[in-house]
């Protein structure tokens, strides 16, 4: 019985402890990293998708027995490294990369579900990341997709990226992005 309490006290004793060094450990870390207040920015820029040609920047990587004949292109994965610019001329002022994945998500309907870093090589974020992952539906006007991570200027970023076609054929897609983030 004595026994007992005795184990149940070392325990409680242990557990305090290890309470104690993990607040401390928080408190340290949170001296180290000075973040500052948090800020909105809201950038724009336009992203360019080409899937063919000498300067295709998205390939097919894969796709399922039945991609061919889906007219959605259902179990398509495609691989993109897409400039972003300040305007919608492929020749305007590149801000930076879009780095990622598109997947055809639907049998029903053009749905891509998207995984990409937004990676700026220029300006005032010249070497900051955005996270965006998510549904795409790219038929539609305006697609609003989150923003669920950052790097660099715009790290613990979470927000929107409003995404609008501004012009499509049959080997480029241009869309125009406005992203509003929160960020430190």
């Amino acid at each position: 019985m004595a026994m007992k309490g005795f184990l149940a006290a070392t325990i409680t004793v242990s557990a305090v402890v290890l309470l104690v060094i993990l607040q401390i450990a928080e408190v340290e870390a949170g001296a180290k990293t000075k973040l500052g207040r948090e800020k909105v920015s809201h950038l724009h820029f336009y992203f360019h998708d080409i899937v063919a040609g000498q300067n295709a920047t998205a390939v097919q990587v894969a796709s399922a027995p039945m991609t061919k004949s889906s007219p959605t292109g259902f179990g398509s994965v495609v691989v993109m490294d897409d400039c972003l610019t300040e305007g919608p001329e492929v020749t305007s002022k590149v801000v930076g990369r879009a780095q990622g994945i598109y997947v055809s998500s639907s049998q029903e309907n053009f749905h891509l579900l998207m995984a990409s870093t937004f990676v700026f090589e220029s300006g005032k974020y010249n070497g900051s990341t955005l996270a965006m992952i998510g549904k795409n539906a790219a038929l539609e006007e305006v697609r609003e997709m989150p923003i669920v991570g950052g790097s660099g200027l715009f790290r613990l970023a979470r927000g929107y990226a409003l995404a609008r076609t501004h012009s499509i054929d049959s080997t480029t897609a241009v869309v125009e992005y406005n992203v509003t983030v929160l960020h430190y």
